[in-house]
């Protein structure tokens, strides 16, 4: 269940009231009359089911509420209530299938920004991306995937394609198009101080074949991007944030970056040029396998509205 609240100017509040009593999917409508100090009016609220959520949302916007007043929607752990189980049970779809498409855009929206943040642990990453290719060592390598933040950009993309947002594919790839260059000028910076101080030497990268994967691009590489790319967007739109996890692990974005500035350093231009390209893959193969997903998803919700009744009868 997701806990909304509506401010709306006065006019507006019966008709907001009747889309919610109209609703299978509302329970415990509360109305607080002349509250709302900015912008003023009465406030709203109700739960809703999750896979209610998306058209009663839709709904409250008709009325132009976004404008004139202002919706928030919160998720509820628990509600011990006959009512909030019927809702559910009468709401189409599954709780578990439903996606809010205001609450992804917003998240996405976050998730996206080229901040000092975003920055900061993309060079990280970055960063223990060329250690670990420096060392051999592939558990630095993962956990150079694990800190990557690129898969929040790669999905604002993805999200932008489908839903026609040109802001979020903008936003998006600013953050992606902006925040590679300055991590891996970043990670040469180091890792040509490093190997000139010889606490980091390159000079081996031939003889580390425990991170050969990183640089080694083929279809293999691109199958992998888009099973990331699907299991990342699944995460995202069914709030299962746990699986993100597994989807950095698998995705080599990062650590072809840290990977390229290292070859470059070495001379291995070769190489260099075959880490560009896994990096390429990866990220196209995630922007289209996640918007894929969407487009699937998106269809698949709105057949299950059509099919099962919104309205109580």
């Amino acid at each position: 269940m997701l806990h909304l609240r509506a401010v709306c100017p006065p006019e507006r509040t019966e008709e907001a009231i009747r889309i919610l009593r109209a609703h299978a999917g509302t329970a415990h409508l509360i109305v607080h009359r002349g509250v709302a100090v900015e912008p003023e009016g009465d406030l709203i609220e109700a739960d809703v089911a999750r896979e209610a959520a998306d058209g009663i949302v839709e709904s409250l916007c008709g009325l132009d509420l976004d404008h004139t007043g202002g919706i928030t929607l919160e998720a509820l752990d628990t509600a011990v209530s006959d009512a909030a189980d019927k809702a559910e049970e009468d709401a189409p779809g599954e709780a578990a299938d439903a996606v809010v498409w205001q609450e992804l855009v917003g998240r996405s929206g976050e998730e996206s920004r080229l901040t000092w943040t975003f920055q900061a642990f993309l060079t990280i990453a970055c960063l223990l991306a060329a250690v670990g290719v420096i060392t051999n060592s592939s558990v630095t390598i993962v956990g150079a995937m694990v800190v990557g933040p690129e898969f929040g950009p790669l999905a604002a993309i993805a999200i932008g394609l489908v839903l026609r947002r040109g802001d979020l594919v903008k936003q998006g790839a600013v953050a992606l198009l902006g925040g590679f260059p300055i991590a891996m000028a970043i990670t040469l910076g180091v890792v040509l101080a490093g190997n000139a101080t010889g606490v980091l030497e390159v000079s081996k990268l031939a003889d580390n074949h425990e991170v050969d994967f990183v640089y080694q691009v083929g279809i293999a590489s691109l199958i992998v991007a888009l099973l990331a790319g699907a299991a990342g967007m699944l995460s995202m739109t069914s709030a299962k944030s746990a699986a993100l996890v597994g989807v950095f692990i698998s995705v080599t974005t990062v650590p072809a970056a840290g990977y390229a500035v290292v070859a470059a350093v070495a001379g291995q231009w070769e190489r260099c040029l075959y880490s560009a390209g896994q990096l390429l893959v990866n990220l196209i193969g995630i922007v289209a396998a996640a918007a894929i997903v969407l487009m699937v998803r998106r269809r698949g919700q709105r057949s299950r509205v059509t099919e099962r009744p919104l309205s109580r009868g």
